[in-house]
């Protein structure tokens, strides 16, 4: 060994993080920090889910907050059927879907609205070809009209990418349903989006995994 390597320290290897496994034993025995390590992993995944949902408002916050806080109560009964990204996506998806409910509850008494009339409030586009930056802006704003419903498949294929199958098990419906609806939800998307686009507008959500 050459007198300039003893001079040169050795890098240090950084210990690998906690699985979810280990955190999750930390936290059924009190450890608030390991949960808080939870809650820092996936809040951003999460948070991707929830706005996909809602839309950047100010419930996504709360719907944020609501999500751990009944994982956290729920930890007893989790038993790592599916992970926990999993796990928390389908509590967000859920608490996203109650969100939703209220809303058209709401709404409901002021107007009704046909659930097929469905619109970006845009303008009438040019004749240029949409941007990038700019089709995935007006591909979101899409989604957001569609009914809550077809929201949520849309967001677990096309945004998560979940299968058909995790899907189902997720909301808890029939597999054959969440093709039904993602289908229905492709037509709606493409009635919307094909004015914008001078090409034609390729599916925007598959009905096979």
């Amino acid at each position: 060994m050459s007198t300039l390597s003893l001079l040169v320290p050795l890098p240090l290897s950084r210990p690998a993080p906690p699985s979810d496994d280990a955190l999750l034993a930390r936290v059924r025995q009190g450890d608030q920090d390991a949960f808080r390590v939870l809650v820092e992993r996936y809040e951003e995944t999460v948070t991707v889910t929830v706005v996909s949902m809602l839309g950047r408002t100010s419930e996504v916050d709360d719907v944020l907050q609501e999500v751990f806080i009944q994982f956290y109560r729920s930890l007893e009964r989790f038993r790592g059927d599916a992970s926990v990204r999993t796990y928390l996506k389908r509590i967000a998806i859920n608490k996203a879907l109650d969100v939703l409910r209220r809303r058209k509850r709401f709404f409901g008494r002021f107007l009704s609205r046909d659930d097929d009339d469905v619109h970006l409030n845009e303008t009438a586009p040019g004749q240029e070809p949409v941007e990038a930056s700019e089709r995935k802006q007006l591909v979101r704003r899409a989604i957001a009209s569609l009914p809550p419903n077809y929201r949520a498949v849309i967001t677990l294929r096309l945004i998560d990418g979940f299968s058909t199958e995790e899907a189902a098990q997720m909301l808890n419906i029939p597999y054959g349903t969440v093709l039904s609806r993602l289908n229905r939800a492709n037509q709606k998307l493409k009635v919307i989006l094909q004015p914008y686009f001078d090409e034609t507008l390729p599916p925007i959500a598959t009905s096979t995994d």
